[in-house]
């Protein structure tokens, strides 16, 4: 038995199907990559412990807040990107990134030596709405 994988397209590299050969028949499995499966995010999420701080801390210092709305207003942004438009060194940068993932208002995605980072709403909108409980909370004592 003969297995093939290449992609459907060499303008869609994201498609791939896989061709078996048995005994002069040719079947074609289809199966997408981890690029292409998404899931769709709850509607609503619960901060973990902790999190509100971590969040609250990763949000107070500017430099961390302005890379957070270049990457969300970009819908995504790569790591290079950051680099070239902060006047900071990369190692700067970096750390700015890893307290954003920690906080878990940034994911990132690394393909080969290039990291891409994407903002998470649905954490940012949990945070706020926890923001909102407590001020309100402590507001009505």
């Amino acid at each position: 038995m003969v297995v093939v994988v290449e992609p459907l397209t060499p303008a869609l590299p994201r498609f791939f199907h896989r061709r078996e050969t048995t005994g002069g028949l040719d079947r074609i499995k289809w199966f997408d990559n981890y690029r292409t499966v998404s899931t769709m995010p709850s509607t609503s999420i619960q901060l973990l412990p902790g999190q509100f701080e971590r969040i609250a801390k990763a949000l107070s210092d500017p430099r961390r807040f302005a890379m957070l709305e270049m990457i969300g207003a970009n819908c995504g942004c790569p790591n290079q990107s950051l680099c070239q438009d902060f006047p900071v060194s990369k190692a700067t940068v970096s750390h700015h990134m890893k307290e954003l993932v920690q906080a878990g208002l940034v994911e990132t995605e690394r393909e080969g030596q290039y990291l891409t980072a994407r903002a998470r709403p649905d954490v940012l909108k949990a945070y706020a709405d926890e923001l909102v409980r407590r001020v309100a909370g402590s507001a009505g004592t």
